[in-house]
């Protein structure tokens, strides 16, 4: 594949409406097609864009964990439907506080994927180009989460309640 070409998603039989659901059966079925398209993203970066494989597949894990973990298993929102909120939610409050050691490098690179996931997206004509602008600031907001993790390791007495306050993750 030639770069100048894009990634067709529709011919892998995917489309945005798979996405959703609203029972285990078709949660287990979604976070099936989520590997299946995380590998076709994996594939893309390596292929149609000359990434080092060992490069494409970090950014494919960090994709992947925010996906399926996050926003599948715990949001239970169909992945073409995120917006900056949820990664807003999810680098600034959820990873702080699912991870024991949380390091703002670990997510950096997370976010890194996540944004190249969501340019594979939108190549693919999956999201808007404006969607896809917004996700790529809440990614870029490293400054933000880097401040959101040093202050939940200075949390003192009931400082948590203040903290989670300040970037709630949504109902």
């Amino acid at each position: 594949m030639k770069i100048d070409q894009k990634p067709n998603i529709s011919a892998m039989g995917f489309s945005v409406e798979d996405f959703f659901f609203s029972s285990l059966q078709e949660e287990i079925a979604v976070d099936e097609l989520c590997i299946r398209l995380l590998r076709d993203f994996c594939r893309d970066l390596a292929e149609r864009h000359g990434m080092d494989p060992r490069k494409a597949g970090k950014k494919a894990l960090g994709a992947d964990y925010f996906l399926r973990d996050f926003v599948v298993s715990d949001r239970r929102l169909n992945i073409f439907k995120v917006t900056a909120h949820e990664i807003t939610a999810f680098a600034g409050n959820w990873y702080i506080m699912k991870n024991l050691d949380p390091d703002i490098r670990e997510l950096t690179g997370i976010l890194d994927g996540v944004e190249d996931f969501y340019r594979f997206c939108l190549e693919a004509g999956k999201i808007t180009a404006e969607r896809f602008r917004e996700l790529a600031a809440a990614c870029g907001r490293t400054d933000y989460y880097r401040q959101r993790i040093e202050d939940f390791w200075a949390i003192e007495d009931d400082g948590f309640i203040a903290w989670n306050a300040a970037c709630p993750l949504p109902e």
